[in-house]
């Protein structure tokens, strides 16, 4: 693979996780520790069916 080739991802994994974390910081930001909790079981919940 050359370097045009490179510069032509269709994903590109760092940016697409980076976008999730600072959502997940936005959504989160100001919870308690037992708020925060609840939410990752909501969200574990919601991806799994």
């Amino acid at each position: 693979m050359n370097k045009s080739e490179k510069s032509k991802k269709e994903f590109d994994t760092v940016k697409f996780f980076r976008e999730v974390k600072e959502k997940i910081a936005r959504e989160t930001k100001g919870m308690t520790f037992a708020e925060f909790k609840e939410y990752l079981n909501r969200r574990k919940l919601k991806l799994a069916k």
